[in-house]
């Protein structure tokens, strides 16, 4: 597969790794009875906040919209499109150094999108799809680098829409168009789908009358390069017990691939969309593709697909600026998305309550298009909104205030959300930064170990001081005190009362002989030498 390569890259490939993580400060709970929400609208550097969700939202974001800057090399905006500002410049010459200095806009443009992008791709969900809006300038990069990001084969669209309704400038071509990128993380399939040949529906079963008929489709398929994805090669039980992998094998075949994804094939066989066929001893599995398409138990036709040419009035970047202008009753913004626009993306990307997040927010657009969403058909999505500008707070967060509330003649949606600003880091100069709470740091340190969330209520439940929670067989303590020693030993093994297949505790010191922790498989990890960084 071809890459794109650019003076700087070598130093960007893995700088998200390198991010320090920021705990999220709440500054304002908006409209919230409780003080929580799970709206999120975040002040600070998007890269270091994005490294912030990585614990609560890591593979959990539906939909992805971003609208970075278009290094159009426009110095007059408000976000400095040429992304030669103070803060872009700083960061180059921290992260890539001295070599800054001799790198083109499009070196610097592809530098700053890179690892933005790659924690990006880390917090949208396996059935999730982000959508990048770009023009001309950057729209070959971008597709190069996202190819490389994403995976080739999870490119599905690049939409053209109709951004200006164009006027006599003069110039040879008046171009009125700009693009939206669009890529799936694995398994994402539109809400709308595409239009097919009701021909070939031949076969029927109980749910003819809700799905209509049905043709069945393999499971498996061969995949090639990049498209292969080891999480997609797993066993499935047939009905005769046999454990299968996809290409029909018994045996692990790395060039093979599941269509769908564990959960959705336990989803299946449980709902009756999974066919099992077996030919002279040999197991094939297949999915049912029905005729109709449910939704909330009322049957739909199968539609045509969406177009990749979005035209119209209500698309274009004046619907926009008129959108903000009947908001704020003055300009605050240079050229905000439409609230259609976005509308549009999350009815081809999300459900009722898909998480949405944008890291480039802007004016707050897709704040807006989300509770306009969930006004019209009572759905609950959640937004998650960063802007590392000053106007945070001012434009992007008071637009969310006033759509929620009602604005002129419009009526609120209702809703609420938490404000916040990036915090203090986790680990300072080798250690625990002890200004953290002690919750903050638990949730850190179950993370960093498992790649998932810390479960409160279970936690509590256990009504262990220092239990983080349980995964994949094992029990993970923090035996940890500010300012304070603690020590792994008999005393605090006895406080232990959940069996477990395995224990992780971590604490300063540990006095219990290696061969009794071996022995009841106990992995001792010392404060702070094995806390590590993500």
């Amino acid at each position: 597969m071809p890459t794109l390569n650019w003076l700087g890259k070598d130093a960007v490939l893995n700088h998200h790794l390198d991010v320090p993580y920021r705990t999220l400060e709440l500054k304002e709970s908006f409209n919230c009875k409780s003080g929580k929400s799970e709206n999120k609208i975040i002040h600070g550097d998007n890269l270091e906040a994005l490294k912030a969700l990585l614990p609560e939202y890591e593979g959990r974001v539906k939909c992805i919209y971003i609208d970075p800057p278009y290094n159009t090399g426009n110095e007059n905006w408000v976000y400095n499109d040429n992304v030669n500002s103070p803060k872009i410049r700083k960061w180059l010459g921290q992260v890539v150094g001295k070599e800054s200095e001799d790198l083109t806009r499009h070196d610097k443009w592809l530098c700053m999108m890179y690892p933005r992008l790659k924690l990006l791709q880390k917090l949208l969900s396996e059935d999730g799809a982000i959508f990048i809006s770009i023009d001309d300038n950057e729209q070959a990069n971008l597709k190069l680098i996202c190819d490389e990001i994403f995976g080739a084969g999870n490119f599905v669209a690049n939409f053209l829409w109709k951004s200006t309704p164009g006027s006599n400038t003069g110039k040879d071509i008046k171009v009125v168009t700009e693009y939206i990128l669009m890529y799936k993380k694995q398994a994402f399939v539109a809400n709308t789908k595409l239009q097919d040949d009701t021909s070939k529906y031949n076969l029927e079963d109980e749910f003819v009358k809700r799905r209509g008929k049905y043709v069945l489709n393999k499971l498996d398929r061969r995949m090639t390069g990049n498209h292969y994805s080891e999480a997609l090669n797993y066993q499935i039980e047939t009905p005769d017990k046999t454990l299968l992998y996809p290409g029909s094998s018994l045996e692990k075949q790395t060039h093979w691939n599941w269509r769908w994804s564990k959960s959705k094939v336990e989803w299946g066989v449980k709902n009756g969309f999974i066919v099992f066929k077996q030919n002279k001893g040999i197991w094939s599995v297949y999915f049912k593709q029905y005729q109709y398409v449910n939704n909330d138990d009322e049957i739909i036709e199968r539609s045509l697909p969406y177009q990749n040419f979005l035209d119209g009035d209500s698309f274009n970047s004046a619907r926009g600026t008129a959108d903000l202008m009947k908001i704020f009753e003055s300009k605050k913004f240079d050229y905000p998305k439409p609230i259609s626009l976005i509308e549009e993306i999350l009815k081809i990307a999300t459900d009722k309550s898909s998480i949405i997040l944008d890291s480039f927010a802007g004016s707050g657009t897709t704040a807006h298009a989300v509770l306009n969403l969930n006004k019209q058909d009572g759905g609950n999505r959640k937004f998650i909104l960063v802007e590392m500008e000053d106007y945070a707070n001012t434009i992007t967060a008071e637009r969310v205030r006033r759509v929620i509330n009602g604005y002129a003649s419009t009526e609120g949606t209702g809703g609420d959300f938490n404000f916040y600003e990036l915090g203090p880091e986790m680990i300072l100069d080798g250690n625990l930064n002890e200004h953290q709470s002690v919750e903050k740091i638990r949730s850190y340190i179950y993370y960093t170990e498992t790649g998932t969330p810390i479960d409160k209520e279970k936690v509590k439940a256990s009504k262990h001081e220092f239990f983080l929670g349980d995964f994949e067989n094992t029990a993970y303590y923090l035996f940890y005190k500010k300012k304070e020693i603690t020590t792994l030993d008999f005393d605090f093994l006895s406080t232990i009362q959940i069996p477990s297949e395995r224990y992780v505790i971590y604490a300063d010191n540990c006095v219990l002989p290696k061969d009794f922790l071996f022995e009841h498989n106990i992995t001792f990890k010392k404060i702070p030498r094995d806390v590590r960084k993500f």
